[in-house]
């Protein structure tokens, strides 16, 4: 039977100075957010429209991270594409594009864990703000407003990871032999 140790020193055991060694701790700071680019087009507006209304929501959403010149700084920016077509006819009733971002000063994540962080926390926090300014523009526009659901940010980072493994095996799917 062994001992599992820490450093030569049993498991437990405090260092020689008698504080318990700890992991850095975590600490983000969102330094500024800001809207890069918004647009919003009401082709009902400009085309009218007949008959039947039945709106149908679609929203895309795109995530990229930047390191910036200054240490532990970063940005990230939330690509947000709603559109909305009638379900009747197909035909477009309004389509709204925002690019969102925020400046984050972190310390405290280890490197292996940073990418993930920066694309699951960092749009965590920013989207209560892009949910308003969606709503707000889209009410803005002429139409109800659009209270989007929750993003999960978890279940799009492991889609974007199982998308860029399907690429890198030559684009084929799983399982699907080489012709």
């Amino acid at each position: 039977m062994t001992d599992d140790t820490t450093n030569g020193a049993p498991a437990g055991a405090q260092p020689a100075d008698g504080q318990q060694a700890q992991p850095p701790a975590v600490r983000m700071n969102i330094l500024a957010q800001y809207i890069r680019d918004l647009s919003f087009e009401n082709i009902v507006a400009q085309k009218g429209i007949g008959g039947e209304v039945a709106p149908e929501m679609q929203v895309q959403v795109s995530l990229d991270a930047r390191k910036r010149p200054v240490d532990h700084q970063y940005e990230v920016i939330c690509k947000y594409r709603v559109n909305s077509v009638n379900s009747n006819d197909k035909s477009t009733m309004f389509l709204c594009e925002l690019d969102y971002a925020g400046v984050f000063q972190i310390e405290g994540v280890p490197e292996d864990q940073l990418h993930p962080f920066l694309m699951i926390e960092c749009p965590r926090m920013l989207f209560p703000f892009v949910r308003r300014v969606l709503a707000d523009i889209i009410r803005d526009g002429g139409f109800p407003p659009f209270n989007m659901d929750p993003i999960d940010f978890v279940a799009l980072y492991r889609q974007e990871l199982a998308r860029r493994a399907q690429q890198a095996q030559g684009g084929r799917p799983e399982g699907q032999p080489l012709s």
